[in-house]
């Protein structure tokens, strides 16, 4: 007796079933879904097969606004555009510009804990994981608190292609940057990617050469000028590493007069490292303060 239509499709479904079960069983687990209420602080992450997750943060850094010195401009401009874009107002992207330990990805972590209760949320994500932005972007554009996501040390060389990713997020799609989300971008180097004295002159001769070397300018800054704030560090004169040394210290428990015992062994410090940063102020702090509480005991 030969088998009606109904039961060769049941069959085949059967079948079918089956194969998709063997074929899931071999497939990665999809990515977790992000705990929005379990961390104010997210790292984008991604897998070997390319797909990408938010992981939060457990113990982001605890860097408060008062604790960054000889800032000050700085640090209020950055407040006033973030304090903006928690409240729902316009605000910009921000590029942080200059010499390194000079405080700007602490300024960025720093604001995080100010407006977190607010609302605030960070999302950082690496250089190499720039392509993914438009991921990122579509991922939290329905939530209500208010993203920034974090790039730090950015810079390019010729051909990335985060390079292009990076210039569509700011200010380069069809479809308009979310409201939810800014862009606080870290670099040594204002310009992102790497100029050459060749390019200061409007026509080079060599037959291989660029014929509008200008106009190859100004496609390398024309990224930094898609943020909207700019803000520049310089390096610390040596009274405002002092001061910030002090600051470190009187936070580790050292009294006034231990202060002022340790500026010699910090000036020695930061000459061994041929720097007067914020970050080197803060690594002397922790020794010298570790030090003196061992020497105690």
């Amino acid at each position: 007796m030969t088998a009606g239509p109904e039961h060769a499709l049941a069959h085949f479904l059967a079948r079918a079933e089956a194969v998709l079960a063997r074929v899931e069983a071999l497939l990665p687990p999809a990515p977790p879904a992000p705990d929005w209420q379990s961390a104010h602080a997210f790292r984008w992450r991604k897998r070997r097969d390319g797909m990408g997750w938010l992981q939060a943060v457990g113990h982001p850094a605890r860097i408060a606004l008062d604790d960054l010195h000889n800032i000050g401009a700085q640090k209020q401009q950055i407040e006033q555009n973030t304090r903006q874009f928690v409240a729902g107002l316009p605000a910009n992207n921000v590029l942080l510009t200059g010499a390194r330990g000079t405080g700007k990805s602490s300024l960025i972590k720093a604001c995080l804990n100010q407006f977190a209760e607010q609302g605030l949320r960070l999302i950082e994500v690496d250089k190499a994981d720039l392509a993914d932005l438009q991921d990122i972007t579509e991922l939290v554009a329905g939530r209500p608190e208010r993203f920034v996501i974090f790039c730090d040390d950015l810079s390019f060389e010729e051909g990335e292609s985060g390079y292009k990713a990076l210039k569509v997020a700011l200010d380069g799609s069809v479809s308009a940057q979310s409201d939810n989300v800014l862009i606080y971008a870290t670099s040594n180097r204002r310009h992102l990617m790497p100029e050459r004295m060749s390019e200061n002159t409007s026509y080079r001769s060599d037959e291989n050469g660029d014929l509008h070397p200008g106009e190859t300018v100004e496609e390398k800054i024309s990224l930094s000028e898609r943020f909207g704030l700019w803000l520049s560090f310089y390096p610390f004169k040596q009274d405002d590493y002092l001061d910030i040394v002090a600051h470190w210290l009187a936070s580790f428990g050292c009294t006034a007069e231990q202060v002022a015992a340790a500026r010699a062994d910090a000036l020695r410090w930061a000459l061994q490292r041929g720097s007067r940063s914020g970050r080197v102020a803060w690594q002397f702090a922790r020794d010298y303060a570790g030090k003196l509480s061992m020497s105690r005991e």
